[in-house]
């Protein structure tokens, strides 16, 4: 008995007959599965190549059913939310296949790298740099909303480049505790404490507005390069969040705008009903008006983000090193087989990893990548999956630097009955 039924095409096209030949092939005869790109708890992603359009490329997540078993409603969710969207602004879910032992999500293949280390990296950075950002942000989410989706999880790690180049849109990922309104009343505890809403933590029945005060406290860091809630200390840090209490700190808020402060304040208001709704939000003068400063603030913000953002740089090379030597491999043996050895496979690996080692002891901290190819392989999901998490999201982000960046499992101990 299939896990989720009916294959479902994605985005190819949908005639009958299209419909009838797609529930009988197998992802090997669509696409030329290439190298490992990242590993899960449930899973494993591989860099693919379409057979009908060579040269496009995407991510395939690959699912083992054994490792999945007593989680399949949770990852039917998640694949449930992604059909729903689509979005310039929201990493696709394309296509879905399956056969007797596994489940495979093909999904866009996203390179530019993670919001805060592109800041870190630019030379220049102002707000209206920031503005542009949210306003992103906000269009997919309030598409999402429209479509009776919340995600739970808005944060920083979840925002990538599409590509390297620098005018790159933004797009958002990891959709392993999204809810759809219409599927129940949401009261569940889960998220990430930092950027998690009061009402949540209150264990209060919650809607939308729990991703606008999301996107709030990234507004904040975005201006700042330091959260609004911090604490190491969970308790002091829930304390903080369920009052609201947050400053705009001298001297790093000195030089931002009233305008963004207004902004800000309206995104991250306790009381739910004046809480702004991402329509609102996006009719705010520091979004759509000209009231986002021009100066650049790129000095403070990048010397916090370093100091309260540092990430496993090792990792992030890791990433980027192997999609950029899956790609030069499939271009030296695009005459040959295009399926490679597994051995052949986790050997290049192996190999990438000791030599993006080497590059890292020369970052000295800066928190830039170290990956002179300037390429990051944030690829839909390639990211190594929380064990803190209770399913296995189509794009796991590891937290293991900032106490409050764990994410809160929907089982976990003051969450009551998961939702």
């Amino acid at each position: 008995m299939p896990l989720f039924g009916k294959k479902d095409s994605g985005k190819r096209p949908k005639s009958k007959d299209t419909k009838e030949l797609n529930k009988q092939v197998s992802i090997e005869e669509k696409y030329n599965l290439h190298g490992l790109l990242g590993t899960g708890a449930f899973s494993e992603v591989r860099l693919a190549e379409s057979k009908d359009t060579p040269g496009d490329h995407f991510a395939v997540k690959i699912i083992d059913k054994k490792a999945l078993k007593g989680k399949e409603e949770s990852l039917e969710n998640e694949i449930r939310v992604l059909r729903r969207l689509t979005h310039p602004n929201i990493v696709q879910l394309l296509e879905t296949y399956e056969d007797k032992a596994k489940v495979y999500l093909v999904m866009e293949l996203v390179t530019g790298g993670e919001l805060f280390d592109r800041i870190v990296e630019k030379g220049s950075y102002t707000e209206k740099d920031a503005s542009h950002l949210i306003r992103q942000i906000l269009e997919a989410v309030d598409y999402m909303h429209e479509q009776g989706v919340v995600h739970r999880d808005l944060k920083p790690e979840n925002l990538l480049y599409y590509s390297p180049d620098d005018d790159s849109k933004i797009m958002i990922s990891d959709f392993g505790l999204s809810k759809m309104e219409d599927s129940g009343i949401m009261a569940t505890a889960c998220g990430t404490p930092g950027y998690v809403a009061p009402e949540v933590l209150a264990q209060k029945p919650y809607g939308k507005a729990v991703d606008v005060w999301s996107i709030g406290v990234i507004s904040y860091i975005l201006l700042c390069g330091y959260p609004p809630f911090y604490d190491e200390n969970d308790a002091n840090l829930f304390a903080q969040i369920l009052k609201g209490e947050f400053e705009f700190d001298s001297p790093y808020w000195d030089e931002i705008s009233e305008s963004a402060k207004h902004f800000i304040k309206n995104l991250m208001c306790v009381t739910v009903e004046k809480r702004y709704t991402c329509k609102q939000a996006l009719g705010h003068p520091w979004i759509s008006g000209n009231e986002a400063s021009s100066k650049n603030i790129h000095g403070t913000v990048s010397e916090q983000l370093k100091k309260n953002f540092a990430k496993s740089r090792w990792k992030q090379a890791y990433y980027a090193a192997t999609v950029i030597r899956q790609m030069q491999r499939m271009a030296l043996s695009s005459n040959s087989s295009a399926t490679a050895d597994g051995n052949s496979s986790l050997n290049t690996l192996s190999s990438t990893a000791t030599a993006t080692a080497t590059e890292i002891t020369s970052d000295n901290g800066t928190g830039r990548n170290c990956v002179k190819d300037g390429v990051e392989a944030n690829v839909g999901t390639i990211k190594q999956s929380s064990s803190t998490t209770s399913a296995p999201a189509l794009n796991e982000t590891p937290h293991t630097d900032i106490k409050n960046h764990q994410r809160i499992s929907p089982n976990c101990s003051f969450s009551g009955q998961a939702k």
